[in-house]
């Protein structure tokens, strides 16, 4: 990352060169506006330091030349005493921040730090945001970075045109039906339905009726026939999640409908072939629970021919960048909103939750990143107009008290304000001044 630096006075261009490289920053400085306004471009990495007042292109002539290229580069102006108005407007234009003279070699190492980390950020947005429209194929459809989630992409790039029943373990919310699905797109079954049923959200009652479907008279309000879900994914995919919760009777059939790839409507006698291919995705462990009689082995066993394990978000925290700006796309495009950078405050804090909810949490939190309704992030301060109004303020009262020596009289003569305004900003903002 690089610092343009401009001044045309070389006293304050050298001493402010020197301060930033003594900082650590890489530093350009240049005696004129035109010289630097050549290296910019849409990816520059650094930002813009400039005074407003010089010969020729000037820092605002600057500001807008550079906001025309890319309006988040960041560009900082260096302004005199009688320049309020002007510092105002440049904010209300777009420039990141201003710096009064005389400034102090802290104050403008800690703003320049702060615009350098601003527009790392903005770059760094702007490549996950191109990584995420070069992908196509299963890694658009399952997006990560992590080596457990490539191989998952490989398994199914392995799997997806064999037909083979698949079985997908994964905590809740850790995008099992998303597996299913990049499955069913990358087979030759992609043109066919894809049907999805929670076995845990059916009573048993209905459960049947549901998966195998029903003869009219079948049972009292059975008044025609009703296509099942296996029926009704007939050359295509069935997905059936949560499978732990399946009542024990209909596993039976089930494993049935596996073998012989046939069914029997609920009140009829014929076998009616299906061409299906299943995915089943639990949360628990199926052997644990066949162990304890709760879900049958011979189930178990005839899906565990290809298993698919899809590691929980946090041991995979290398994936959260890139599937939360996914989601933040996907959301400012639902809600017609802009949207917001990720900074690094918020992706610190992103990084180390636990994430219990895994992906599907992710996804919530980034609709309300979007809407507006997270709290801002730890140690991050947004900067606004009012709050760089008032430091500016500060800062004139601050000087006006040290050449006046400290004599609030003397200060509020030099800044033109009543003495009784001038003793309530001076509590305001702690400051001390005697009469």
């Amino acid at each position: 990352m690089q610092v343009l630096f401009i001044d045309d006075e070389p006293l304050i261009r050298h001493a402010s060169a020197q301060t930033l490289e003594l900082a650590g920053l890489e530093v350009a400085a240049f005696d004129r506006a035109e010289a630097a306004l050549g290296l910019l471009g849409r990816d520059f990495a650094g930002v813009l330091v400039s005074d407003v007042r010089m010969p020729g292109m000037d820092g605002l002539q600057l500001l807008a030349r550079a906001a025309a290229l890319d309006p988040e580069l960041p560009v900082v102006l260096v302004t005199g005493h009688g320049d309020v108005a002007m510092a105002v407007q440049a904010m209300r234009d777009g420039a990141y921040d201003f710096i009064e003279k005389p400034f102090s070699s802290e104050q403008l190492v800690e703003v320049v730090r702060r615009a350098l980390d601003k527009r790392r950020l903005v770059l760094e947005n702007r490549q996950l945001r191109r990584e995420l429209e070069r992908r196509d194929g299963i890694q658009a459809l399952l997006l990560g970075r992590s080596e457990a989630i490539e191989q998952v992409r490989r398994t199914i790039a392995n799997v997806a045109d064999t037909g083979a029943d698949v079985l997908v373990l994964g905590e809740t919310g850790s995008g099992k039906e998303l597996v299913a699905r990049c499955l069913h797109q990358c087979s030759g079954r992609a043109a066919r339905p894809f049907v999805a049923l929670n076995c845990g959200a059916l009573p048993e009652s209905l459960f049947e009726s549901e998966i195998f479907g029903h003869e009219a008279g079948a049972f009292s309000g059975a008044t025609k026939r009703r296509i099942g879900k296996v029926e009704h994914a007939d050359g295509g995919t069935l997905f059936l999640d949560e499978l732990e919760s399946m009542p024990l009777a209909l596993q039976v059939k089930l494993l049935r409908v596996l073998q012989e790839r046939t069914i029997e409507r609920l009140g009829g006698n014929a076998s009616v072939p299906v061409d299906c291919r299943v995915v089943a995705a639990t949360k628990d462990d199926l052997r644990q629970l066949a162990d304890r009689q709760k879900f049958r082995a011979d189930l178990y066993y005839r899906l565990n021919v290809v298993s698919i394990v899809l590691p929980p978000l946090r041991e995979r925290r290398e994936d959260i960048p890139l599937l939360f700006e996914h989601f933040v796309l996907q959301a400012a495009l639902r809600y017609n909103r802009p949207a917001p950078l990720l900074e690094a405050g918020r992706l610190r804090e992103l990084m180390a939750q636990p994430w219990p909810g895994n992906v599907r949490e992710l996804r919530n939190v980034a609709d309300r990143f979007v809407l507006g309704l997270l709290e801002p992030a730890a140690g991050q301060t947004p900067l606004n107009l009012p709050a760089l109004l008032e430091r500016f303020e500060k800062s004139l009262i601050v000087d006006a008290l040290d050449r006046a020596g400290g004599q609030v009289s003397a200060a509020s003569e030099a800044l033109g304000l009543p003495r009784k305004t001038l003793y309530d900003k001076v509590k305001k903002y702690g400051l001390s001044g005697g009469e």
